[in-house]
């Protein structure tokens, strides 16, 4: 099993370039499977989750090849077997996004129950209760969700669907299904997040008809049938602030190239609450740090407020600075595994339900530290870039399902950083 072994306590400086949205990726993926063309997506990051995406997708009959330049192509022409197997997604919670578009198209689908990091339940009851509001017919066994439609109705039929709660892989299940439902279909407490604005942006391009998306009321006019296209996958906003923090908590002055600002408004305004000096233009955003900065508290909410997959990332700077904080996670219950790890560092923090308590110490000390999950491990490298001495952060097979060679762009803006192979 990988590690990554990193010395402190050195400032970063230079550029990154930001590769594309892993939670734009894989929801792309899945919709190249709502057309017989072929679809070109660009700019897709080199992350497991998507190797374990392509893998899922070719075990159905589907063409995907990945060129060494970020393009991946994809012909869903001979799709033979609308199924997603455990063995293949039991590491991927996103595999659940393939039934909205399996059902559209073919009229069927059989797809494991998901799995990922072990960060909270993710219940999959929306993406279930939405499709039969839009006439399939779902069952539940054996751990597979089994749909097909009605006897002798070809197409799903537009309906009008309220979540419970708002679900991102809810909101992209349905938009891709009712692209080809018959009739009109309306989402109501849809997910606003970027990624779903760029999955519905693909989805125009290949004729869809939709309206709203960046809203919490989405409008969609389904069609009978979806064409291929050409697609750029939005730069990735967690990538973004991950490096943000880092820079934050180990000072320096780096530029993100391809980092959008209005896709972390909330983040960004606490680093400058916090002291950092953010800048940004069309395609990059600047941050320039010294010294402790401020700590700063926050609340997790969904998108447009703090994002709950930059909560770690954000600690691990609150670690280090001036002062004390509360830290209050609302989406995932199982989300401060991290907190164990970082106390081996030397921080200081107290945890009470769903509230962090931290106090900023002045230093870190380096030491061997466990990843639980994807973002804990981008928290635990933050951490380890301010610790004085060596940290060796171990399970980081949990970093390389997001971070598209997270080392290697360290190591280009000056950090002391090296994979060391198992």
């Amino acid at each position: 099993m990988d590690k990554l072994l990193i010395k402190g306590g050195k400032p970063l400086a230079g550029t990154v370039e930001i590769s594309g949205a892993k939670n734009a990726a894989l929801p792309e993926l899945c919709a190249a499977l709502l057309t017989a063309d072929e679809v070109t997506l660009r700019n897709v990051p080199r992350l497991q989750d998507v190797a374990t995406m392509l893998k899922l997708i070719r075990n159905m009959g589907v063409e995907a090849e990945r060129g060494d330049d970020g393009t991946v192509r994809i012909n869903a022409g001979k799709l033979s077997s609308p199924e997603a197997p455990y063995e293949l997604v039991k590491t991927m919670r996103a595999s659940v996004l393939a039934l909205g578009p399996l059902l559209a198209r073919f009229g069927e689908a059989t797809v494991s129950l998901p799995g990922g990091c072990a960060i909270g339940s993710r219940p999959v009851d929306q993406h279930i209760k939405g499709l039969q509001a839009m006439g399939a017919e779902i069952v539940v066994e054996h751990g597979y969700m089994i749909a097909k439609l009605p006897a002798g109705q070809k197409r799903l039929k537009g309906a009008s669907i309220t979540t419970d709660m708002v679900t991102v892989t809810g909101t992209e299940n349905f938009l891709m299904a009712a692209s080809l439902a018959e009739g009109e279909t309306i989402l109501e407490n849809a997910a606003q997040e970027p990624e779903i604005g760029d999955l519905a942006e693909m989805l125009i391009k290949m004729g869809a008809k939709i309206e709203g998306h960046g809203t919490r009321r989405i409008r969609i006019q389904g069609v009978e049938r979806l064409h291929g296209c050409t697609h750029q996958v939005v730069a990735d906003r967690i990538e973004t602030g991950t490096f943000l923090c880092a820079v934050a908590a180990a000072g320096g002055d780096v530029v993100l190239k391809h980092g959008r600002a209005d896709h972390l408004d909330a983040v960004i305004d606490k680093l400058r609450e916090a002291g950092a000096v953010v800048t940004a233009g069309e395609d990059f955003i600047r941050i320039q740090a010294s010294g402790r900065m401020k700590a700063q508290s926050f609340r997790t909410t969904e998108y447009p407020g703090f994002p709950t997959d930059m909560q770690a990332q954000f600690m691990a700077l609150n670690a280090v600075a001036l002062g004390s904080s509360t830290v209050t996670e609302t989406i995932f219950e199982n989300r401060f595994m991290h907190v164990n790890e970082m106390v081996r560092l030397g921080a200081k923090i107290q945890i009470d339900g769903k509230i962090a308590v931290m106090e900023g110490v002045e230093k870190l000390s380096g030491a061997t530290v466990m990843a639980t999950d994807l973002r804990a491990s981008a928290s635990l490298v933050i951490a380890g870039l301010v610790a004085e001495g060596e940290t060796l952060v171990d399970r980081i097979y949990h970093l390389d399902r997001g971070y598209d060679q997270m080392e290697a762009k360290l190591r280009g803006i000056g950090a002391d950083i090296e994979r060391i192979k198992a």
